[in-house]
């Protein structure tokens, strides 16, 4: 489903694109009780501070939101002023079955104490809100078989949005993910680590239908990396191949590599990047040029050292080009 809010219904055709596309990354904590309690103020308070950005004109372009699970969670979107929202997989979206015996004796060992037989209690979490048009959009739950421990009881997947950014030859195609957490799963990290690889697998193959290689792509979640290095290599390794001609490229390993790219809240962007769970892949397309500009630290922590949320909330600038005058095509909507 996308969302058109009045303001969308009402605002001017910008004429020609923005030189640079800013897209923010943020898991908000909207976990439900009893998992959470007394978050919808936190969460009121994020949706607030988006708001008071767009009055400055600072607001993040998009925005790629994981665990928006409650109503004050959803809500934030909506409070931050976007134009346009997309949903991730609902609670009911079916997931793909086995296909083989690895995958047939992996779902065989699942256990109700673990959570992995009680059913999805919620939806995916997942939500993009632009300030363009969302003209196109591919949902994706995660493979039936493919989650281990607490994080069954979310429907996790993967949500595909085509942007139609004013004066760009091509669309942007943005992608969401959350996908298999660690220690947090509560099983044995083989465990986790099995159902992590079949996630980013199915990612992958998502990724090849959902964006054309010719256009510009920006791959953005929670990919709960972490500190497990077999994670962290499974996920590089595949997303090399995401784009094996033009290659991808992470927005936090190649503006901190350079000076004077990080422009707000230092100390929480490289907080971010040592946890290794917050990511941005982007590659350009081959009538649009896109490169990271900076970064910024929209949420982390305060004066007094709390956040608004478990994760930090950073804005990656993209620097966009026109490289020719091909016409847009649009992906089917599913």
């Amino acid at each position: 489903m996308i969302i058109v809010t009045a303001a969308a219904q009402a605002a001017p055709p910008a004429a020609s694109f923005p030189p640079q596309l800013s897209v923010m990354t943020y898991n908000v904590e909207g976990l439900p009780w009893p998992v959470r309690s007394d978050r919808a103020d936190a969460e009121q308070a994020i949706g607030k501070k988006l708001r008071a950005l767009r009055q400055r004109g600072a607001q993040p372009h998009i925005l790629v939101l994981q665990e928006a699970f409650t109503d004050s969670a959803k809500a934030i979107a909506t409070a931050g002023g976007y134009r346009y929202i997309a949903n991730g997989p609902a609670r009911d979206d079916p997931g793909a079955p086995p296909t083989t015996a690895s995958d047939r004796q992996f779902m065989s060992g699942a256990r109700m104490m673990a959570g992995e037989t009680v059913g999805k209690w919620v939806d995916s979490g997942l939500r993009i809100a632009s300030d363009y048009p969302i003209v196109a959009v591919r949902r994706m739950a995660y493979p039936a078989y493919a989650c281990a421990g607490l994080d069954c009881l979310a429907n996790k997947g993967a949500l595909a949005v085509q942007i139609a950014v004013p004066g760009l030859p091509q669309p942007v195609v943005v992608v969401a993910t959350h996908m298999n957490s660690r220690a947090a799963a509560g099983v044995a990290f083989d465990r986790s680590f099995y159902a992590y690889r079949r996630q980013v697998d199915a990612l992958g193959r998502f990724i090849a239908a959902a964006a054309p290689p010719s256009w510009p792509l920006i791959v953005a979640g929670d990919f709960n990396a972490g500190q497990g290095a077999n994670r962290h290599a499974y996920l590089v390794q595949s997303a090399a191949q995401w784009r094996p001609q033009a290659g991808m490229s992470v927005a936090m390993n190649q503006c901190l590599a350079q000076q004077s790219c990080t422009k707000s809240n230092a100390p929480d962007i490289q907080f971010s990047f040592r946890r290794k769970r917050d990511w941005q892949f982007y590659s350009p397309g081959t009538s649009v040029g896109l490169r990271v500009a900076g970064l910024a630290a929209i949420f982390g922590h305060d004066a007094r050292g709390a956040m608004l949320s478990d994760h930090v909330g950073y804005m990656a600038d993209y620097a966009v080009s026109a490289k020719s005058t091909a016409g847009l095509t649009r992906l089917a909507v599913r």
